[in-house]
């Protein structure tokens, strides 16, 4: 391994695209991947950016930020949007693909390019030179993980254990009231969604009835009593709810001046209020009947939710402790993270933390410590992201899709169409402004 190349260790979608933008900025690049000699327990195709769980790419219009995300990548010019583009199958608003052919086409680029080589073995210790970008993925090897700890410490997490978050201008404010209990902290942190005994009850009925995801082989776990799914919590007794995460001790609703029978508190998720975190409801509820279901709380009957609740195996690692907003470890900077391993979720996001790996790690090559890297600006999706992972709270941090509440707000009042259609419009100008301060990539065409 020479110290002017940039080894990667995962062939999935990041560190597929950041080899493919590394070798097109000119450096050199092996690709470390395990398959077809080791396979996870959700892999099954030998080649290399193989999408596992589904062939949606999600939406593909403006009106969603996964959309915008996408559109970012087209202009950008990755290989995921190409490949994307190429096998493409009908789905009506959201961009599908064939899975078989977008993943063939990705590694006929990969290993047909002059400056990539592919090695196929699997990776159990972290090179001790050069610079590195890890995009081993949620499912990365027990070896690796291993090794992978010893350089983050405790901040390396196998499960997720996610609650729903929901857009702030979608909670009926004249139902919550603001408070945190007996006047701790700001007095209040929290906005709280109060319950009569009769909504109570009702509301457990349907928690432990509604539909559940199945539990896959690989996935089963014992869990952690302080990461139980909510609906677990309830089955243990029907008032187990409130003597814990629902508990209404040291609230006062000032509508009634008295102690609801329940509370469901929401927690401010990002700095500028606009996305709230359901306390302690992580769940393995379908989605279909999350949204029915957490939709049954008041304050929460017309809920936008920008992500729901799930728990299943995902390795990753707490970024806003680890990371800087270049996706290079504060401790040691030659060492990258790519992919969904640095908290974001989805095929696209993953991809998109690889583009931007790519980039790093080749300015780090050719100028070294001292390099200028261009960091994209918030009001992008790609930026949402980058600000999400490295500037979240460490204390609570999860994984996370893309979504427009990620975004810096746009003041006014005006319908979510609207609104999200200017958030879209100022990403993609900032965009192009960004792409200025990028390197030239003489890249051949992926088409």
């Amino acid at each position: 391994m020479s110290h002017q190349e940039i080894t990667i260790i995962g062939g999935g979608l990041a560190g597929c695209e950041a080899a493919w933008q590394s070798a097109n900025l000119g450096i050199p690049v092996t690709l470390i991947e395990m398959k077809p000699h080791h396979f996870s327990p959700a892999h099954s195709l030998p080649s290399l950016a193989e999408l596992v769980c589904s062939n949606s790419l999600r939406g593909a219009g403006l009106e969603n930020a996964v959309g915008l995300l996408k559109e970012e990548m087209r202009r950008i010019g990755t290989l995921f949007m190409a490949a994307a583009d190429a096998t493409r199958v009908p789905a009506g608003g959201a961009l599908a693909v064939d899975r078989e052919l977008f993943s063939r086409f990705i590694t006929e680029k990969i290993e047909t390019h002059p400056l990539i080589t592919v090695v196929r073995e699997e990776v159990t210790e972290i090179p001790d030179k050069g610079i590195i970008i890890l995009a081993s993925g949620p499912l990365t090897s027990d070896p690796l993980a291993r090794a992978i700890s010893a350089l983050t410490g405790p901040y390396l997490y196998f499960y997720d254990a996610i609650a729903p978050i929901v857009t702030a201008a979608s909670v009926d404010m004249n139902t919550v009231f603001r408070a945190s209990r007996y006047g701790k902290g700001d007095g209040d942190d929290y906005l709280n969604c109060p319950m009569s005994k009769e909504e109570y009850h009702a509301f457990i009925v349907e928690l432990l009835a509604g539909d559940k995801v199945a539990t896959r082989d690989f996935e089963k776990l014992i869990h952690f009593e302080g990461c139980m799914p909510v609906e677990e919590i309830a089955s243990r007794g029907p008032d187990t709810l409130r003597f814990g995460p629902m508990k209404p001790v040291g609230l006062v609703d000032p509508r009634t001046g008295k102690e609801p029978h329940a509370v469901v508190q929401l927690r401010m998720e990002n700095r500028e209020a606009t996305l709230y975190n359901l306390v302690g409801f992580q769940t393995k509820l379908t989605y279909p009947e999350q949204k029915r279901i957490f939709r049954m709380i008041p304050g929460l009957q017309q809920a936008e939710f920008a992500r729901l609740g799930s728990m299943h195996r995902n390795t990753f690692i707490n970024a806003p402790r680890i990371l800087t907003e270049t996706l290079q470890m504060k401790t040691v900077p030659r060492i990258l993270f790519a992919g969904q391993i640095t908290g974001v979720e989805g095929y696209v996001e993953s991809a998109a933390m690889g583009f931007l790996a790519g980039i790093t790690a080749s300015l780090l090559i050719r100028h070294g410590a001292e390099a200028t890297i261009p960091v994209p600006p918030a009001t992008t999706a790609h930026g949402a992201l980058i600000r999400h992972i490295t500037e979240a709270d460490p204390q609570h941090f999860q994984p996370m899709n893309v979504n427009y509440g990620l975004f810096p707000a746009i003041t006014g009042k005006m319908k979510k169409a609207e609104r999200r259609q200017r958030l879209a419009e100022r990403a993609l100008h900032d965009l192009d402004t960004w792409m200025a301060s990028l390197p030239h990539r003489p890249s051949p065409d992926p088409a």
